[in-house]
């Protein structure tokens, strides 16, 4: 199909961020019975156009007819040894639910969320606020730039960041400005020479171009633990059923769901030596990688062995910086999201959806929360956070 024919429809299953396919596999394996609830935040406060929920509606619908292709089931097979046979299998038989998804607008305010067993919903998050995107601009009418255009930006990108001789992945799903962009920022991409550019969070694009799928797991995965068995227990749990279902494959562990802080007294010795590096996603970076550094150091491990990967809303001044103080002191690499895939002359929509709920033995809902290494970051129920933060001992 041509990605310039694309009518706000998914084309393929597989048309998501990778990391959502590694953690339904460990949740289909360690969690099949928890329902959760995901909600859409509107952090950019944008106003929807009139009809928006109905054109949405219809677009979510259309998903249940998505499945798994043979093509894609080998593709799986082959790329994803670490994914086991029966959960490709599951996955063979798997089919969205739109009745999953609720919908609704009042005046210029849209309201989305997702609930349902955590197995079955996990898929929904990445393609919803990709729709979001694509029939927000369809129907706000804003012309982007020309596709000339958005090939000389890419290129010029991606002979930034091989000049500064620094791998780099694209990350941009969740908020491109359309799935024809997302295709033509790829292709441009894949034939840029010389180039760092080392593959795709996303799955479909990366089967496409024949580039690896990366990612991993996300803060969904441990917001979950948090609520189903405590904060205390939240980052170290979550790596230990990480490390239980992969056994050493896919192993950069995610660092700020609770502070990064927090999150190094639990990262001991064992998880760093399994684990094959961090992600950065929120608070000053090069902070970051220095806190980084000093603790492989002090558990004796040496940091050129490991590797962060910065995924926090980077454009290629932001690589550059991080590049010139952490270059030869630890492995480092970049996911650069809306950056790449909306970069088109119109303003980037700033939207997110989050996990916002697990239903507990008791049957009531337990609100989750994120408390990353930027406050303006916290999400979820103010109480629930404030208790975090006891727990926790993170003071303001």
């Amino acid at each position: 199909m041509n990605p310039m024919d694309h009518n706000t429809h998914f084309v393929s299953i597989l048309d998501n961020d990778f990391y959502k396919i590694t953690m339904q596999c460990a949740v289909v394996k360690m969690f099949p019975s928890n329902r959760v609830r995901y909600q859409f935040i509107n952090r950019g406060k944008h106003e929807f156009p009139k009809g928006f929920a109905g054109a949405l509606r219809q677009a979510v619908d259309d998903m249940a007819k998505l499945k798994l292709t043979p093509a894609e089931k080998n593709y799986l097979q082959i790329t994803c040894p670490y994914l086991d046979l029966p959960y490709i299998d599951f996955l063979a038989g798997y089919r969205y639910d739109p009745t999953e998804v609720d919908i609704e607008q009042d005046g210029t305010d849209l309201k989305v969320s997702v609930t349902g067993l955590w197995y079955r919903t996990i898929l929904w998050e990445v393609p919803l606020l990709s729709l979001i995107s694509e029939i927000y601009y369809k129907m706000t009418g804003d012309a982007r730039e020309s596709d000339e255009e958005i090939v000389r930006k890419t290129l010029q990108k991606s002979k930034k960041f091989s000049d500064l001789g620094v791998p780099f992945a694209e990350f941009g799903t969740r908020r491109r400005h359309s799935y024809a962009v997302h295709h033509l920022v790829m292709d441009t991409l894949v034939h840029a020479r010389p180039s760092t550019f080392i593959g795709s969070s996303n799955v479909h694009m990366a089967m496409e171009y024949g580039v690896k799928p990366i990612g991993t797991h996300a803060h969904e995965w441990f917001m979950f633990h948090a609520a189903e068995f405590g904060f205390k227990m939240a980052n170290a749990l979550s790596l230990e059923h990480w490390v239980d279902v992969y056994r050493g494959d896919l192993g950069v562990a995610l660092s700020d769901t609770y502070t990064s802080e927090v999150f190094f007294q639990q990262f001991d010795k064992k998880f760093a030596k399994l684990f094959d590096g961090v992600r950065h996603d929120s608070g000053d970076p090069i902070e970051f990688a220095e806190r980084t550094i000093k603790h492989y150091q002090e558990n004796g491990i040496n940091p050129l062995f490991k590797y962060i990967i910065f995924s926090d809303g980077l454009n290629p001044e932001k690589v550059a910086e991080i590049t010139a103080a952490t270059q030869g002191k630890i492995g480092i690499s970049f996911g650069i999201g809306t950056n790449l895939t909306n970069d088109v002359g119109l303003t980037p929509m700033n939207i997110v959806m989050k996990l916002t709920g697990v239903l507990g033995i008791n049957n009531e809902w337990t609100p989750t929360v994120k408390l990353s290494d930027e406050k303006n970051k916290y999400t979820g129920d103010p109480k629930m956070i404030e208790l975090a933060k006891t727990f926790l001992k993170i003071n303001d």
